[in-house]
């Protein structure tokens, strides 16, 4: 079985994204998944292309035992192929995501971050930029709780996979 691929997108890929891949690595590790789960982030503008996530995102993910090591890049359309499941942390992202994708195959792949919430408390991430420390803690808060009922999903799926029959 081919690798399961989560493409995480925000604005600017400088703060949410980078964070959910973070808090999804520790994850996917923790499991022992590393070999069928890979993950990456990107944002929908390239102004911060080339940049190491905002500095005060990694210092509260830090203190959380999250290393945010990417470096900002945009979508690109060959991700709308490569990846399994391409999540947006708000219904904006979402939105221009699925305008985005090349047909309707593809856009079926985006979805918005807190669908998969298990506390269901917000319904999208908000951006933590123009906010102080507890934005940032938030935002932490939020993706530990959905990125962890993401991996569960994906867990479900792939087991229902490797239990149907092959037809060869």
């Amino acid at each position: 079985m081919e690798k399961y691929k989560v493409l995480f997108v925000c604005l600017g890929n400088i703060c949410r994204s980078p964070s959910a891949e973070a808090v999804m690595k520790k994850l996917v590790a923790d499991a022992g998944l590393e070999r069928e789960v890979e993950v990456d982030s990107a944002g929908l503008i390239a102004y911060h292309e080339g940049e190491q996530a905002d500095a005060r995102m990694r210092a509260h993910a830090a203190r959380r035992g999250y290393r945010l090591d990417s470096i900002s890049r945009p979508v690109r359309y060959a991700d709308f192929e490569r990846f399994d499941l391409i999540i947006g942390m708000d219904v904006r992202n979402v939105e221009q995501l699925r305008q985005m994708a090349p047909d309707v195959a593809t856009s079926e792949k985006v979805h918005a971050m807190m669908e998969y919430s298990r506390n269901k408390l917000y319904d999208y991430v908000p951006d933590p930029y123009y906010g102080g420390a507890s934005g940032f803690e938030l935002v932490l808060d939020l993706l530990e709780d959905a990125c962890a009922g993401l991996l569960e999903r994906i867990k479900q799926e792939r087991l229902v996979l490797a239990d149907k029959p092959s037809l060869t």
